[in-house]
């Protein structure tokens, strides 16, 4: 256990500092983090809660920078949740297009 929790506290460690790009990581990562530079957060599942689902894409686009948020939705539960999102938080989530503009989320 201890060697594990050593390699996760590395891991975490090399993303905070920018040597990692990528970082998989389960709802623990959800809430309590401030790493800065995060652009995109692809949220595989859906969220159960509209709170959970702002904590989730809130690591990105933060401090002063611009930030993307992608979520699968694949089922009429998933889509329950993204309805509160939107009406909870009165925003419209558009369906992923085919091209994004990268100034969306990335510095100029």
């Amino acid at each position: 256990m201890e060697e594990r929790l050593r390699i996760l506290l590395k891991r975490y460690k090399n993303f905070k500092e920018g040597q990692s790009r990528i970082l998989v990581a389960t709802d623990l990562v959800g809430r309590g983090i401030d790493i800065e530079r995060v652009n995109i957060v692809i949220n595989y599942d859906m969220p159960d809660s509209a709170d959970t689902y702002l904590h989730r894409v809130g690591r990105a686009g933060r401090f002063g920078t611009k930030g993307l948020a992608i979520t699968f939705v694949s089922s009429a539960s998933d889509s329950d949740v993204l309805n509160q999102v939107q009406s909870r938080f009165e925003v419209d989530i558009k369906e992923l297009p085919e091209q994004i503009d990268t100034s969306t989320y990335m510095p100029s």
